[in-house]
């Protein structure tokens, strides 16, 4: 165990830091629940372009972010010194505003993707690894909780009536949020239950467990419930992998078929994978918009046009995109492309390379260690609906902060 951990348990056997703890515990959870943009985008719209309020609530956010950081400056720095290839990846959007079509947007919404990655190395430095899963599940339970009570008690604005009448919201302005974090939670409320000696906490765990996969089929979101079922199943693989030889074959053996399944009908059949996320598979759907940006990012593959400026410049690039899908394109629908779209394709193989690290620091730990539980999954999770989806490297994105926040405590020092 590190000296800090050892100097935050004997700080904690002391009355008068045992508020200063539990506050800063609050602020870790209060931060986490602003950075999921839950009942703000919901009462001010879901972009903060369409609402100033949005961009006036990030400031003191990101101040608050920087006075934890300098509260503990030694632990975040030797942090980053060992996660430097996502400090890099996280500053790479700001730096592309000397390149970009629109250099102060792409400096605010670079600051903006960089800041969620300094809240997640602050929290991967003051957290062991089962406190952080106990305090990611926590919060992930404070938005599910929310979410229930919107729809049930106020469901002019947690059920949608118009694009998917009935579908449930939750605390967010789309369906398809509620369903991306609730399967999450799901995972994080297994992770924390696999990890706790507590049998009390482990059924309330349980229960959060059964409130995520609810609200995973109100939302009707089909990604989210794959999502969901690997969040369920991947912790009780990982558990019985734990548990003998016998258990650790069964377990390595379905997850490499199921591994191996997925590419074989991603090379052979990728029509199959969109009709089960409910996606049109043919050329009138996605598969025409990535033929149109694959065509944008070729014009400018060393670069690409700045972070966060593509969609918002209307007689760029974009206009041709959405000329021949005949529709108002919002994104990409798809991380790798909407990241190489911003920063070329060397900041978007550098993105994958990022991701593909975090996925093997986590596969390395597959037999031992309570990070498992969470990490592996969730790498597993992030990667499957970045293809569908632009969610990795969001500008104050949820996905993003819980994607750095794993990455950099998977790169930390391990704990004895």
């Amino acid at each position: 165990m590190s000296a800090f951990a050892l100097a935050d348990r004997w700080r904690a056997s002391l009355p008068r830091f045992r508020f200063a703890l539990a506050l800063e515990a609050g602020l870790a959870v209060f931060l986490i629940f602003m950075f999921s943009s839950a009942l703000f985008s919901l009462i001010f719209g879901g972009d903060e372009e369409g609402s100033p309020i949005l961009r006036l609530i990030w400031p003191p956010v990101y101040l608050l972010t920087l006075i934890l950081v300098v509260m503990r400056p030694v632990p975040v720095l030797g942090l980053m010194a060992r996660a430097w290839p996502l400090v890099i990846l996280a500053a790479l959007p700001m730096v592309s505003a000397f390149w970009s079509l629109d250099a102060g947007l792409s400096l605010r919404r670079g600051l903006g993707v960089l800041m969620p990655a300094v809240f997640g190395l602050w929290l991967a430095s003051r957290y062991v690894w089962t406190d952080l899963i106990r305090l990611l599940a926590l919060s992930l339970g404070v938005l599910a909780v929310g979410s229930l009570i919107m729809a049930v008690l106020f469901p002019a604005y947690g059920v949608m009536s118009e694009i998917h009448p009935g579908a449930w919201a939750g605390l967010w302005e789309q369906k398809n949020r509620l369903g991306a974090v609730m399967a999450i939670t799901t995972m994080g409320a297994m992770a924390a239950a696999l990890t706790t000696p507590y049998r009390r906490e482990v059924r309330c765990w349980g229960a959060l467990v059964i409130l995520a996969i609810f609200l995973v089929l109100m939302s009707t979101s089909r990604t989210a419930l794959m999502a969901c079922m690997i969040g369920f199943a991947g912790p009780l693989m990982i558990y019985c992998a734990r548990q003998g030889f016998i258990w650790a074959a069964l377990a390595v053996f379905s997850g490499l078929m199921g591994v191996f399944a997925l590419i074989l009908v991603i090379t052979i059949g990728p029509g199959v994978i969109l009709e089960a996320l409910g996606r049109d598979p043919t050329l009138t759907g996605r598969t025409d918009i990535w033929a149109g940006l694959i065509r944008a990012v070729a014009e400018k593959p060393w670069t690409g046009f700045g972070w966060g400026v593509f969609w918002l410049e209307e007689e760029g690039p974009v206009y041709w995109v959405r000329q021949a899908t005949q529709w108002e394109v919002p994104s990409a629908h798809n991380s790798w492309l909407e990241i190489a779209l911003g920063l070329g394709v060397p900041g978007a193989a550098l993105a994958f390379g990022v991701y593909l690290l975090g996925l093997g620091l986590a596969l390395k730990r597959l037999f031992y260690g309570v990070e498992t539980y969470w990490a592996l999954p969730g790498m597993a999770i992030w990667g499957l609906t970045s293809l569908s989806e632009s969610i990795f490297m969001t500008t104050n994105g949820f996905t993003w902060l819980l994607f750095c926040i794993t990455f950099s405590k998977l790169c930390a020092r391990r704990e004895s």
